[in-house]
């Protein structure tokens, strides 16, 4: 199984800046997809950024412009730069990896925790 671990999360105010990472941890793992989504109170988990392995990138349209997500696949660390800042941003972020795992090449699907964005007006 693989174990996503987020940081960076925390209080801002409008037009600042932040940047989230997500290392991730597993026997015999090859992450194929790393990204992020995000969740605010009373609304559904959405997508906010993803990267493939080899460097493929899609955004939301509601961050194109302002988040950057990059990829380390030698630490199998993903992060997310976070830019102008909107009070909209503010929500739970997630960490997200797919990918296959063992000899048997299993497909498997992992969240982190999730750590807390808030954008103060």
């Amino acid at each position: 199984q693989v174990q996503l671990v987020e940081s960076g999360g925390g209080l801002v105010q409008a037009g600042g800046s932040l940047r989230l990472s997500c290392a991730a941890s597993g026997r015999a793992s090859r992450i194929n997809t790393m990204g992020w989504y995000r969740q605010a109170p009373g609304k559904q988990r959405e997508l906010v950024a993803t990267i493939t392995s080899g460097g493929s990138t899609n955004y939301a349209d509601s961050v194109k412009g302002r988040f950057t997500v990059s990829r380390d696949n030698a630490k199998n660390t993903v992060y997310l730069q976070m830019n102008s800042l909107k009070p909209e941003d503010t929500a739970v972020y997630y960490c997200n990896a797919e990918g296959t795992t063992g000899i048997s090449f299993s497909k498997f699907g992992s969240w982190g925790q999730g750590t807390q964005v808030t954008v103060s007006f």
